[in-house]
């Protein structure tokens, strides 16, 4: 294993312990996940799917506009939505009139739906996954969710603030220099950062995103 040590150091010696405390991600635990209601995640979940090629604070800015068109983000009404009532919205000015991402939110909701109905509730699912099974949670959300394929998956898993290490430009560099991979790109890479993440997670009793930033930190930005 990499030892976590070295890291740790180069990154208080580039941003300080204060700043580098700071910017520790936020993280739930199991109990806290289980208790956000799914209307939440929903939100989240789309709020990412168009956060994804658009300025993090246009989106920001028109979210209240789309609880109010979403019906609050209420999953079984916004499953049950027409593609009139989806049309209906590309006239509403106060929106994102994205027709791939607008169209996108009914299924999504039906996928939440499901994934709820069997696990007890959606939160309790993103709960349910252990910390050295994240490369595959990230699949499945893929998989299970429209557009939320690349770094959209890890990104609104930190957003809720369930565990999680993000493959960012600035960790991809660090596993460049630290030795870990190539940077992670590409499944064999990924996976083998993983098992170094989990390794440090073990070693140090950090969680996984306090890790992945303190190793965004450790290289220049």
């Amino acid at each position: 294993m990499i030892p976590f040590d070295p890291i740790l150091a180069r990154a208080v010696e580039r941003r300080g312990e204060a700043v580098l405390a700071a910017h520790l991600p936020a993280v739930k635990t199991a109990a806290a996940l289980a208790a956000v209601p799914d209307d939440r995640y929903l939100s989240l979940l789309c709020l990412r799917v168009f956060r994804a090629g658009i300025k993090h604070s246009v989106v920001d800015q028109k979210w209240p506009a789309f609880e109010a068109a979403f019906h609050g983000f209420a999953p079984a009404a916004v499953a049950a939505m027409s593609d009139e009532d989806l049309e209906a919205l590309m006239g509403n000015a106060d929106l994102i009139r994205h027709w791939g991402k607008i169209k996108s939110v009914p299924p999504n909701a039906g996928a939440l739906l499901q994934i709820s109905a069997e696990a007890g509730g959606f939160g309790t699912w993103l709960a349910s996954w252990p910390a050295d099974k994240t490369l595959e949670l990230w699949d499945v959300l893929a998989k299970r969710f429209k557009m939320l394929g690349g770094d959209s998956a890890p990104r609104f898993l930190r957003m809720a603030e369930r565990d999680t290490f993000i493959f960012s430009p600035s960790v991809e560099a660090a596993l460049r220099t630290w030795g870990v991979s190539d940077g992670g790109k590409g499944k064999a890479a990924r996976a083998k950062a993983a098992a170094q993440f989990n390794e440090w997670a073990t070693a140090t009793g950090r969680p996984l995103s306090h890790l992945s930033m303190i190793l965004a930190y450790s290289v220049p930005e």
